[in-house]
């Protein structure tokens, strides 16, 4: 037999062979047999002989022998699931999870930065449309009440809405008128109240000297005049700002009558655009999350209210001047949660502090404090419900981040924004949705 003709046979039977490894891996779909009838090996692992006594390297038994044969890929010992070569194999198991979570998270990161870069050059419209989500979550009841009174849909919100915003402007007038009258009464105590404060500086323990305080007076017009340049450019972007804020207002005020009159119909519309097997989920996020919006601004609302009159009730009775706008002051500053309060409170301290001297303020002050710690171990947990529960801790994050990214609209938006995400992850996270939505949702999400 020629050289040749040896080569191929061999050929011939190594084809055989591997034709038959195919046909008996067809027959054996379990994959429990190798290419020589016996158990299947997977590739990188140790294939020893079942008469050799040795255990599987899956199984907890002894380890093979170096004996033994290596079928598939070359390691000498069988690698991690997580690896994906041998070089993986070589790293620590530990430091290959760090560097996944790692890099996970820098491409999160940078989503989210880019994310704050658009909301950052679109302020103008995504802060006015933010603020109509909390003004359409407030008045939706009342459009639901009307439309329950047979109204039409349209006059319904026409109606809740011009009733709103002359509510707003009734209570802003009020505020402004008293504000004017009491002004100069208050400015005449001002000034007392200043010569009270040098004089305390004279005897207290600084004893600063006359020639002293008149440097620091003088000084005071110099400072203004170096900085009138800054005054100026702050009053141009003030204008600007006056016209952004213009163009807010009008933008917050079509957005809400349409949410109110539209709302389920662009939602649904939202939800028609994901994947059929996702909108079950989505749909009930959703609306869990609207209904969470809503019980947080009307008790908000509710809480601010009682706020504005205990502190409002303490402040006409010691007789201290603007007591209303006062009042009307501590029940925009609850919206703020925790801080808003106190801070205008504060306000409230210092007029009593000129007008009625330091005792009074001390009362009030003290009075702002109970009000806090009422509002904050009876009326928050009572009003709000485990609906809308938030720690104390992301509370404060979520204002100190939104005052930092979008000042006091940021903290006005902040908190009742990790609410609705906290209700919605919690949604889209349980187990008890179905995957794949009932018939009659993927109908109902698909009607016009």
């Amino acid at each position: 037999m020629s050289r040749f003709e040896r080569v191929r046979g061999r050929l011939r039977r190594a084809y055989e062979s591997g034709r038959d490894a195919v046909r008996r891996a067809r027959a054996d779909p379990t994959g429990r047999a190798d290419v020589r009838g016996r158990r299947a090996v997977p590739p990188g692992s140790v294939d020893v002989p079942e008469e050799a006594g040795v255990a599987s390297p899956r199984s907890p038994g002894p380890v093979a022998p170096p004996s033994a044969v290596v079928v598939g890929a070359e390691p000498p010992a069988a690698m991690h699931s997580s690896t994906a070569s041998r070089d993986d194999a070589d790293v620590p198991h530990a430091l290959r999870i760090a560097a996944a979570w790692s890099w996970r998270l820098i491409v999160i990161g940078v989503v989210f930065w880019a994310l704050l870069k658009v909301v950052a050059t679109i302020s103008i419209v995504i802060i006015p449309l933010a603020v109509a989500m909390l003004l359409s979550a407030l008045l939706a009841p009342a459009v639901g009440w009307l439309l329950r009174a047979r109204f039409p849909r349209s006059l319904a919100t026409a109606v809740v809405l011009v009733g709103g915003l002359a509510a707003v402007v009734g209570t802003l007038t009020l505020v402004v008128n008293e504000f004017i009258q009491g002004v100069p009464e208050l400015s005449k105590k001002s000034s007392e109240g200043v010569r009270q404060i040098q004089d305390w500086l004279k005897t207290g323990p600084l004893h600063l000297s006359d020639s002293q305080l008149d440097r620091y007076i003088e000084e005071a017009p110099t400072w203004i005049n170096n900085n009138t340049e800054r005054f100026t450019s702050g009053a141009v972007s003030t204008a600007a700002t006056l016209a952004e804020v213009l163009t807010g207002i009008v933008l917050v005020l079509f957005a809400t009558f349409f949410f109110l009159r539209d709302g389920n119909r662009i939602w649904r519309f939202l939800v028609r655009l994901l994947p059929v097997a996702a909108r079950w989920k989505v749909d009930d996020a959703g609306r869990a999350s609207w209904e969470t919006l809503g019980a947080y601004v009307r008790a908000t609302v509710l809480v601010a209210f009682i706020d504005a009159v205990g502190i409002g009730t303490f402040l006409v009775i010691f007789d201290i001047p603007f007591a209303f706008p006062l009042a009307a002051l501590v029940f925009l500053g609850a919206f703020i949660p925790i801080v808003g309060a106190a801070l205008s409170g504060g306000v409230a301290v210092l007029v009593a502090l000129v007008d009625s001297g330091p005792v009074t303020a001390l009362i009030i002050l003290g009075v702002v404090i109970g009000v806090q710690q009422v509002e904050g171990h009876v009326l928050q947990p009572l009003i709000m419900g485990r609906a809308v529960a938030i720690h104390p801790l992301a509370v404060i994050i979520g204002i100190a981040a939104g005052v930092v990214l979008a000042g006091i609209t940021g903290a006005l938006v902040s908190v009742p924004l990790i609410a609705v995400l906290n209700t919605a992850v919690r949604r889209l996270a349980a187990r008890t949705v179905p995957d794949t939505p009932p018939d009659a949702v993927v109908v109902a999400s698909q009607a016009p």
